[in-house]
């Protein structure tokens, strides 16, 4: 589903990533790990078209996505949450995952909303079922009507789970899931990304969480990678201890 083919990325003369190459195969979850400044930020930055890398490929299901600008990956089914979670306050949790969806609702303007073409309320129903499954697959049912500014951080993380889910993601990019979450949230989540089908690329520090829930691991060090393989290989290579676990 996923291959990075030789990126690398340079600021200045400093390499953030260099020759990074690893696969993630469909439906497969795969932790990135390392020390900070490694570049996994800078990794996630590449995959999700924030930034151009001076070498290598990004392959999406077989497509070169490496040109592509952020909203075009986004068609192409990637998704991405950030290490801080960024909801809409003013809006409640529902409608935050409503909003994720509303390219799928519509179809003739406001002459449909005003006659209610039957349409129109047939795809609204369907945006409003998925909002409520997934609602509830991320533990959030009881908080629908409330406004996500009046959320804790653990909380709102789950918000932004449950909007990047919302599409059925092809490729679902989550950057330091864990962040903010207490030991229950944090075990809601890992059974929501175990249950998911669809691949799942994640940065995290907690190795409880990467070992729990990756099929496969990467570990990165001063922008190179320095390992791959099942999470208990990674864990245990001496280079990887050296350079992050000790």
């Amino acid at each position: 589903m996923l291959a990075v083919e030789g990126v690398s990325v340079a600021y200045g003369g400093v390499l953030a990533l260099d020759e990074v190459s690893f696969e993630v195969a469909e439906g497969r979850v795969c932790g990135v790990i390392g020390p900070n400044g490694a570049g996994k930020t800078t990794l996630f930055d590449v995959l999700s078209g924030l930034r151009r890398p001076a070498a290598g490929r990004v392959r999406l299901g077989g497509r070169d996505l490496t040109g592509t600008p952020p909203a075009g990956r986004a068609r192409a089914g990637l998704r991405r949450t950030f290490q801080r979670a960024q909801v809409f306050g003013r809006l409640t949790v529902a409608d935050n995952v409503l909003a994720a969806l509303d390219h799928h609702g519509g179809g003739g303007g406001l002459a449909a909303d005003l006659v209610g073409w039957p349409g129109r309320r047939r795809r609204e129903q369907e945006r409003r079922e998925r909002v409520a499954e997934v609602l509830e697959l991320c533990g959030l049912t009881p908080l629908r009507e409330t406004y996500a500014a009046a959320l804790p951080a653990g909380q709102r993380r789950l918000v932004e789970l449950a909007r990047a889910l919302a599409d059925r993601p092809a490729l679902l990019l989550l950057d330091e899931p864990t962040s903010g979450l207490d030991a229950a949230q944090t075990a809601r989540l890992g059974a929501v990304v175990r249950s998911l089908e669809t691949t799942v690329l994640l940065v995290e520090h907690d190795m409880g969480f990467v070992m729990d829930v990756c099929d496969q691991v990467v570990a990165l060090d001063l922008g190179r990678l320095i390992a791959a393989g099942p999470p208990e290989q990674v864990r245990d290579d001496p280079v990887v201890r050296a350079a992050y676990l000790g």
